[in-house]
């Protein structure tokens, strides 16, 4: 009676936490294509690249074939080491509208994404300016579509969620995971009304107007944070602006890993600074990291157990304790085949959720080690002494 009892509660708990979460991870604003406009502001595009040598023709054609018809596209070489620079300059020699940047030595106090954009961004002319990853591509009607709605919600700074591109067993099973659940922690209904705090943008794709950049400080102000599309939303929204987050999976794919080691250090880079210096969001951390250790663990153990009672001898109780189980488990599977489903992966990898779960739960444990540890963080080939970076 007493396995009963405890599986009915945690069933009971269990259905309502499940549709909560995943309601909270929602975007509740939606870019759609629009016509292009005959006319419009000068648009300034800046992409950093620092060994982007796999992605950055792609991602230059993408924007060259915009629909819009009044932009630039400014690239900065982050002083890479790869064949960036001769891809660059062979796309240069043919494009005019096509400015390529060298970067200069990464001064004492700065992250390098940070300094990459603020040097970019002083060359750009355009009234607005998109920040765009280099591992980013987007559709021709990005521009017209996501400047429309900006000006449509009156956004100062306008950010797009894109879809993201997977092609390995890990990147399937690890990410529509870890992109919910950073969805959760930064609500985007929040982060889109201007009385609560929260801000945070997605760096793959920033549209923001070149006076408000210029007016809370631009890059300079958040030169020492690695986290820079949130350190520069925070600015934006904390200093009276307006910022929306919004869905943008028609307007631009991007590939951010493309295997679990490179899954590993950019997640736990980010879960790392997400945490650092937030002793609310540590207790978040412990909590999303026990969430993720029930998916892995705890639910299968749940089944097992009403199993072997019932093959035991558990009679009626124990088959409506399997049944319990049986029926979290369907509504988590449903649930996650539509999250799957949203990043173009097929929703049988739902089934791969405990997996998932399990990576996910490794990354914040290891994450909230290094924040207590005041170990610091590595990221494109740069190590970050942890006593300057907020």
């Amino acid at each position: 009676m007493l396995y009963f009892i405890v599986s009915t509660i945690i069933f009971l708990a269990a259905l309502p936490i499940l549709y909560w979460l995943h309601r909270q991870a929602k975007l509740d604003v939606v870019t759609t294509p629009v016509p292009p406009s005959p006319g419009g502001p000068p648009i300034s595009v800046i992409i950093p690249a620092r060994n982007e040598e796999r992605n950055i023709k792609a991602c230059i054609e993408a924007v060259l074939a915009q629909d819009y018809s009044n932009f630039e596209v400014l690239v900065l070489d982050d002083r890479s080491t790869d064949s960036t620079p001769v891809i660059l300059a062979e796309l240069s020699a043919h494009e005019p509208r096509l400015v390529v940047l060298f970067g200069k030595e990464l001064p004492e106090g700065w992250a390098g994404k940070p300094h990459a954009l603020y040097q970019a961004a002083k060359s750009a002319t355009g009234e607005w300016l998109c920040f765009i990853d280099a591992d980013t591509f987007i559709e021709p009607n990005a521009l017209s579509a996501t400047l429309a709605k900006a000006n449509e919600s009156g956004a100062d700074l306008y950010s797009i969620v894109t879809t993201q591109l997977t092609g390995s067993f890990w990147e399937k099973t690890v990410q529509p995971i870890v992109l919910t659940a950073f969805k959760i922690v930064f609500s985007p209904q929040k982060i889109n009304d201007p009385k609560h705090r929260d801000a945070i943008a997605n760096g793959q794709f920033i549209l923001i107007k070149r006076s408000v950049y210029d007016a809370v400080g631009g890059y300079e102000v958040v030169k020492n944070q690695i986290v820079e599309d949130k350190a520069l939303a925070e600015q934006v929204k904390w200093n009276g602006y307006k910022l929306v987050l919004a869905e943008g999976y028609a307007m631009a794919k991007t590939r951010m890993y493309t295997s679990l080691s490179t899954l590993w250090e950019g997640w736990t880079k980010n879960i790392y600074l997400s945490l650092k210096g937030h002793p609310t969001r540590l207790l978040w951390g412990a909590f999303g990291a026990s969430l993720a250790l029930v998916m892995a663990f705890g639910m299968p153990l749940w089944t097992l157990l009403a199993a072997a009672w019932g093959l035991n001898g558990g009679g009626l109780l124990a088959v409506m304790m399997l049944v319990e189980s049986l029926v979290v488990w369907s509504v988590l599977f449903h649930l996650r085949a539509r999250a799957a489903q949203a990043m173009k992966i097929s929703g049988w990898y739902a089934l791969t959720t405990p997996i998932g779960a399990a990576v996910f739960a490794a990354m914040i444990l290891v994450s909230a080690w290094k924040v207590l540890s005041g170990r610091g963080v590595s990221w494109k080939g740069r190590t970050y002494d942890p006593k300057v970076i907020r």
